[in-house]
């Protein structure tokens, strides 16, 4: 039996897809995410609630003892593909898999209900940018009391509880209205990050060992970052596409000129490649096999991929592609911040090429 994985999607995973579409298109119109992400609330919950309350994804990886799906993350790529198609401004990845993931390697049990359940939302305090394996900041244990700050935490401004890696060594929970949230100038309107404050915060627990638990969460949130990075992607092409058999100059369709049926050619190849890729990096997060290796080409070409079809689509519209009312820019904003989660192309291609042995000389 062949242990790569499959990378076709399952009825089930394709049902899933159906369903997570159907609910975003009632939500995430374009008129009512460019609002939200001007105002001072850039979250939809309601959109979040309709994903948690009324189809339960926000437990889709914590195990169903614990009142959550008991899923792979084959699951829960098939949502963040679908969540990046529409740029939803929702925290799936980084309370759903990054601090899901954080909470399955060192305890909390009782944190994982309320996550499964969707009557919280949890956030890593690591840095948005930080690659599974590099260093991260950490506070201090001071009298029984965290001490410090930390910055760049995505979606810290909607978390119930935060994850915070102290330097004992230890990872410790905290009611995030013990801390301070400052919100922070970020480029992806519908993602906002922000700098959070611990000045002698009490009544946190510790949970157990950060160092793993912080590794596991980020390289599972990296390995299904591509997952959305292929959402934002197939979407500026195909409305790129369509924009294109509608749009005529000199009485025919612009999408007729060979130059462009070139480059949206040359786009839909890179697109197809990093399905291939998305899909082979959640396969290997589901099996537990090869898994550094296939997260590492997955975000060393997901990245790249994402912008330029991003930067396509929003100069292949025209001048209706630069102005505000128009979603090129949500797109683009998107996979330009993506670009540094959880590490750059660069360094997962630097973590690559140590995996298998192929440095530079």
């Amino acid at each position: 039996m062949s242990t790569q994985p499959d990378l076709l999607h399952t009825e089930e995973e394709e049902a899933l897809r159906a369903a997570v579409r159907d609910l975003l298109a009632d939500h995430c119109d374009t008129a009512g995410l460019i609002a939200r992400a001007e105002s001072d609330t850039p979250h939809d919950i309601a959109a979040w609630k309709a994903l948690t309350e009324g189809m339960g994804l926000a437990g889709l990886l914590i195990p169903e003892e614990l009142d959550g799906q008991g899923a792979t993350h084959r699951e829960a790529a098939v949502v963040l593909e679908e969540l990046g198609r529409f740029v939803a401004p929702v925290p799936f990845l980084t309370s759903a898999v990054v601090a899901t993931e954080a909470l399955l390697e060192c305890g909390g049990d009782d944190l994982l209900t309320l996550l499964a359940t969707g009557s919280s939302v949890a956030a890593l305090c690591v840095g948005l940018h930080t690659a599974p394996g590099a260093a991260f900041p950490v506070v201090e244990v001071r009298d029984g009391a965290l001490h410090g700050e930390l910055t760049g935490i995505a979606d810290a401004a909607v978390a119930g509880t935060l994850l915070v890696p102290a330097d004992d060594g230890g990872l410790y929970a905290l009611a995030a209205d013990s801390a301070t949230i400052v919100p922070q100038t970020s480029l992806d309107l519908t993602r906002p990050v922000a700098r959070v404050v611990l000045d002698g915060a009490r009544g946190a627990r510790r949970l157990g060992p950060a160092e793993p638990a912080v590794r596991r969460a980020l390289r599972a949130g990296a390995g299904l970052l591509a997952s959305e990075q292929l959402g934002l992607a197939d979407r500026s092409l195909t409305e790129t596409v369509r924009y294109l058999k509608d749009r005529k100059q000199f009485n025919r369709p612009v999408g007729g000129f060979q130059a462009l049926k070139h480059r949206l050619a040359q786009l839909w190849l890179e697109v197809v490649s990093l399905r291939a890729a998305a899909r082979n990096a959640a396969g290997a997060l589901a099996a537990g096999r090869d898994v550094d290796v296939a997260v590492a080409v997955a975000q060393a070409y997901a990245a790249p991929v994402a912008v330029r079809a991003a930067e396509e689509a929003l100069q292949l519209h025209g001048g209706i592609g630069m102005t505000w009312e128009h979603p090129a820019h949500l797109c683009l904003k998107r996979a330009k911040a993506d670009s540094i989660a959880f590490g750059t192309a660069g360094a997962h291609r630097a973590a690559l090429a140590d995996l298998v042995g192929l440095q530079a000389p």
